[in-house]
């Protein structure tokens, strides 16, 4: 059933329904149990993406979403649709993806892995299902995803790797391909590494960790690991170390592309088969302290009060001017969406902070409101001490960042 016929029946064409699953959606264990409640299950899903036009419902195209949600509909007898964190393009393969979807069927969350593993085709299975939270989203909450990409290095390309791994014959220096791995480490703006077809405001993504490695034989692998990844990202970073590797650009050429915030200054996107989503590791609380620094901002911000006190505290050390409002834009988006209600900012270098400006969604209060004036009492004394390592902030210096409403600036 191709994408459109699927979301039809959802909306409520029930003829459709009938002919598919040979039942009206309102049947089966929806309507056989009065004793109605809604549960939300988490799945973690791996899958070949050989023979799949990637993650998200397309019409006319078999997608790992569909087939999901056609199987789910199956078994639990209700109209099902996923919620995926990571939409994958299509011949990408993944060994812990993520989905959710609400339920109102009584079956153990964490038998529903097994039932359903009998109704995918078998170059797709899930690993594990487990109830959480109605208000948890896969995309909203905070992560640490990992790729990886394999290049298959030799004269001659091997047939079993075919699928998995992207080849290339021409010899290539992984220890330079590291160097230049390296200046893509930390909080940037990607731009540069993200396709023109992309949708994404905000290019600005961090970067844990990202190895080169080869094995004993012929095998690259790069792994990537990140707090989120823009359209094509990870494989125009596979593409650009390529050509690191091949000695076409010098490693420290990749700083000069990272700058650049041009996608013409990179290398070519390397093929979606080389590329695996291994895993999503989900935060279970927020660190205590934040911090970023690069040759454009260097700030830091205190989250240990956001969970009880609802108050996160933000101080900007340094930042270029044509960056500024877009580092507080997304910085203080950020600590809203992990539950802050007020964020406490101090820049200390050029004192740009007025009351009234707005940031997006946010505005700035004055340090004579009551609400920073009380926030700043959180503060115990091993906080104030880091917090005067960083930078000395007066109480003038400090500015409350509130929820101003939906009406951008």
């Amino acid at each position: 059933m191709d994408a459109q016929r699927f979301l039809s029946v959802v909306r409520g064409r029930e003829d459709e329904w009938l002919n598919c699953y040979g039942f009206y959606p309102e049947q089966g264990s929806r309507k056989e149990s009065r004793d109605k409640f809604m549960k939300r299950v988490k799945l973690v899903v791996a899958y070949d993406g050989t023979n799949y036009c990637g993650w998200q419902l397309q019409p006319n195209s078999v997608t790992i979403e569909e087939v999901l949600n056609r199987a789910l509909t199956e078994l639990l007898r209700e109209p099902i649709m996923v919620i995926g964190a990571s939409r994958t393009d299509s011949g990408v393969h993944a060994r812990g993806n993520v989905a959710v979807f609400d339920t109102e069927n009584r079956m153990p969350a964490d038998k529903i892995c097994f039932a359903l593993n009998q109704r995918v085709p078998e170059d797709i299975r899930i690993q594990s299902s487990e109830e959480v939270p109605l208000s948890w989203h896969p995309r909203k909450a905070n992560c640490i995803k990992t790729y990886e990409y394999k290049i298959l290095n030799r004269k001659i390309a091997m047939p079993l790797e075919r699928l998995y791994s992207h080849f290339c014959y021409f010899p290539l220096d992984v220890e330079k391909m590291r160097q230049g791995a390296a200046y893509l480490v930390g909080e940037h703006d990607f731009k540069s590494f993200c396709t023109v077809r992309s949708q994404a405001e905000e290019t600005v993504r961090t970067i844990y960790s990202l190895d080169v490695t080869r094995d004993e034989g012929d095998m690259i692998t790069i792994r990537i690991s990140g707090s989120g990844f823009l359209y094509n990202m990870v494989r125009i970073i596979a593409g650009t170390l390529m050509k690191v590797g091949m000695g076409v650009y010098p490693p420290e050429h990749v700083e000069e592309i990272l700058e650049a915030r041009d996608r013409q200054q990179a290398g070519q996107t390397a093929l979606a088969r080389g590329l695996t989503l291994v895993n999503m590791e989900y935060e279970k609380e927020l660190p205590r302290w934040c911090h970023s620094q690069n040759r454009h901002w260097n700030y830091h911000i205190l989250q240990s009060h956001i969970k009880d006190e609802k108050t996160a505290f933000f101080l900007v050390e340094r930042c270029r001017d044509e960056e500024w409002e877009r580092l507080l834009r997304r910085t203080i988006h950020h600590a809203f969406q992990n539950g802050a209600e007020l964020v406490c900012v101090a820049d200390l270098e050029k004192g740009r902070l007025k009351s009234g400006d707005r940031y997006g969604y946010y505005v700035i209060e004055g340090r004579d409101s009551i609400s920073v004036e009380t926030a700043l009492l959180l503060l115990d004394e091993e906080e104030q001490k880091e917090i005067q390592k960083i930078g000395s902030p007066t109480s003038e210096e400090w500015f409350g960042a509130v929820d101003g409403g939906k009406q951008e600036a």
